[in-house]
Formats: structure tokens, sequence, C-alpha cells
């Protein structure tokens, strides 16, 4: 199969569709569906036309309970600044946005997941600042909120991930999680908020219904995962 990457902007326009997110119906963004051919893209096929695997083109199950959560409870980042760590789509720093957060920065090293961020918020009509690069180790005091969804699906990066949030937990952060119960998310150091059933597909997840929760990380955790 042969997709020519060309204009990183163009390509994710021409390979997703603009729609609502199945637990969020108040963000809309561009995601690959069953039909069109991103979907179906090996790993070899994606490293021809330069793609890293394009985990930005799906709504993930904890990145749509976070944003859920968000959006139900506005409190929590109204006015503060805001970091979307690992973020993907930018679906949970876009909620953020919605529910009146004062600056979203959403973090991501892959550069075009960061093009898509900017093409989601622009269609929520939200700004999300984009920060690309390996931001984990890094303590920053201006940050007031930190959200991580999806983040523990593998072992040494989850780790690494999970003792620094505890970290920016301990720093005063309001640290928040969205997990669907993946195996590297560590078994304390946080507390469950809520749970949702999430609608997925069996093409990204065992099932197409996941029992998804936003935790909050409490700074206590050391167990290695």
């Amino acid at each position: 199969m042969a997709i020519a990457l060309g204009d990183p902007a163009q390509f994710i326009r021409d390979h997703t569709v603009l729609t609502e997110t199945p637990l969020v119906p108040e963000v809309r963004l561009y995601v690959a569906s069953e039909m069109l051919p991103i979907w179906q893209m090996t790993e070899d096929e994606m490293q021809k036309v330069g793609l890293p695997p394009p985990f930005w083109a799906f709504a993930w199950a904890g990145g749509q309970a976070l944003a859920r959560y968000i959006l139900d409870n506005p409190e929590l980042v109204a006015g503060k600044r805001v970091l979307d760590f690992g973020a993907g789509s930018g679906l949970a720093g876009i909620a953020a946005m919605l529910a009146g957060a004062g600056q979203v920065s959403a973090a991501e090293i892959d550069p075009i997941a960061l093009i898509a961020i900017d093409l989601n918020a622009r269609a929520n009509k939200v700004i999300v600042t984009r920060l690309e690069g390996d931001i984990v180790g890094e303590i920053h005091t201006g940050w007031d909120v930190v959200l991580a969804a999806d983040v523990c699906y593998e072992g040494p990066a989850s780790k690494r991930i999970v003792a620094w949030l505890d970290d920016l937990a301990r720093a005063g952060m309001l640290v928040l999680m969205g997990d669907p119960g993946r195996t590297y998310f560590p078994k304390t150091g946080h507390e469950k908020l809520i749970s949702y059933a999430v609608k997925t597909t069996t093409e990204l997840e065992d099932t197409d219904l996941r029992n998804t929760s936003v935790w909050r990380v409490t700074g206590l955790g050391r167990d290695g995962l």
C-alpha cells in the first residue's frame, strides 16, 4: 500500500475523518476509521513513508475517560496551567481548554502527533501550545495540573514516566491519569476517582468496551510497577 506523506497536515486530513469522540461528544477529533488506509498500514509500511505508529489517530480509552472527567469537573483546571503529557490526539488538553483552563501545553515526542493536535485544537476552536520532545524528568513549576492518559503500555518507559509523575505530585501539582488497566499501570501511588465504560474497537483493544478509570497520583508510589 503506497501512501505519500507529503504535507503532514494534509496527510492527516486525507487519511482521517473529523468526528465526535464517543464518551466526549463535545470534542471532535481527526481519527482513523476502519475504512481508511492508515488503519490498515503495517509498521513497515508506515516507516517507508516516514510515519511513526499513528497513536494520534485514535481516541484511546484512557484519554476519553480523562477528558470526560475534566469536562464534568471544570474547577480542577479552570484558570490553571495544564500539561497534557503524551498527548496523542490532544484530547485531554482540548477538554481542559473547553473546561476553562488558562493555558494548555501538549507534550509529544512524535512531530506528526503535534500537527494532529494543532488540527484538532483548531477544530474545537481552542489554542493548545505544542511541546515537542522527551520532557520526562523535568520538574516544571509552571504547571498546576498534569494530565497523562494511556502512557503505561511499555515496561521500562512506564516505570520512568510513573516515577516522574510521582515527583510532580510531590512537588504540589495535581496529576491525573486515565488508564483502562494496561499491563504496566502501577499498583500503588494513586487513588481512583471514577470509572467509565468506554467504547473502543477490537482493532485497538481486546474488547469493544473498556472499563477505564481516572486516577489521582498521590506521589507515594514506588512499587516498581
